[in-house]
């Protein structure tokens, strides 16, 4: 068994045949099975003009989720701060804090996590999307939540503070973390190449703080796992069209694993989801626990978040299990 927590990040993925409607329940079945299988915390994430995502409003759907479970934590994972003022940020997750208290996490990003366009219809300005600027709008949410002097109080909010993460792919989250003693969750599962230079930078910054007195990493990465390697290989097909469709300008709903099979693939493509699956763990229950396993010890995480984009609710699922079923039931 791997020897740290195990969390778990999910898109609410809308599959082609689906609707959202379908896309959020099946979320929430999965929030509830976790919960059940022992897994640490469940993290939904911030995007926007995605067909394929169905949790364009994290706190909304954090809501719905903490009501639906007992014991979990629940959080963003994250929220991408360019896109709303620290006030709401502050008002809505108070919020959160003050129906559920000690269940929330408030994962906090500085990229806007989708296009220009789309991000300035949501802030419908231009200032704040500069990420120069999210080491003083982190500053300014900080201080909603401690009830700061100053002619705005956020009700809710002062006083009713998550556990505030920041969340990063490069170095720069990595060190602001570390210098405000907050704890970190490095986005792995698209950014593998940058990993182990970030948690560097997240140590060596590291100043205790009222939230930590000592550095606290996690580690999220894309998990399939399946009864055999082939099964898996089959499930994860659709993940990497997903990705390709996205970064070619041509988002669309997740395919299923046979039109993903299917697809016509040309050289480049094929190159370019290969590339995209350093650093994932794909296979049977021995094959993902063995390269969780080995990520731990490369990077001295303190948590792992699992995220499984698969196209069938009962698949991702049945992934969860397998990762924490007891490897005598491999036989």
């Amino acid at each position: 068994m791997i020897d740290v927590p195990l969390s778990v990040l999910d898109l609410a993925p809308v599959a082609a045949a689906g609707s959202t409607g379908e896309a959020l329940a099946h979320t929430t079945a999965l929030a509830r099975r976790t919960e059940q299988l022992g897994y640490h915390r469940f993290w939904v994430a911030e995007h926007h003009n995605m067909p394929a995502i169905a949790s364009a409003a994290p706190p909304v759907l954090l809501a719905h989720l903490a009501a639906a479970t007992s014991t979990i934590r629940v959080g963003s994972g994250g929220v991408m701060l360019p896109n709303h003022p620290p006030l709401v940020v502050a008002e809505q997750f108070g919020t959160l804090e003050a129906l559920h208290p000690g269940r929330i996490d408030l994962g906090i990003g500085r990229a806007p996590g989708t296009d220009q366009a789309t991000a300035l219809a949501l802030r419908r300005t231009m200032a704040g999307l500069n990420a120069e600027a999210f080491p003083q709008e982190l500053a300014a949410l900080i201080g909603f939540f401690r009830g700061d002097p100053g002619p705005i109080t956020a009700t809710p909010g002062a006083g009713e503070m998550p556990a505030i993460w920041l969340l990063g792919s490069s170095g720069f989250s990595a060190q602001l973390a570390g210098t405000l003693g907050l704890p970190f969750s490095f986005a792995h599962h698209f950014s593998p190449a940058n990993t182990l230079p970030a948690l560097a930078l997240y140590r060596q910054h590291f100043r205790p703080s009222v939230w930590l007195d000592k550095p606290y990493a996690m580690v999220a990465v894309n998990v399939v796992c399946a009864e055999t390697d082939e099964r898996a290989e089959w499930l994860s097909g659709p993940a990497g069209l997903s990705f390709l469709r996205l970064r070619s300008g041509r988002p669309e709903p997740l395919a299923s694993p046979q039109e993903a099979a299917d697809y016509p693939y040309t050289e480049f493509e094929r190159e370019f989801v290969r590339q995209r699956r350093d650093g994932q763990a794909i296979g049977s229950p021995t094959t993902v626990r063995r390269a969780l396993t080995a990520l731990r010890e490369q990077t001295q995480a303190d948590e792992l978040m699992l995220t499984t984009l698969v196209y069938d609710i009962d698949d991702r699922a049945r992934s969860f299990e397998l990762v924490v079923a007891d490897p005598d039931d491999d036989q």
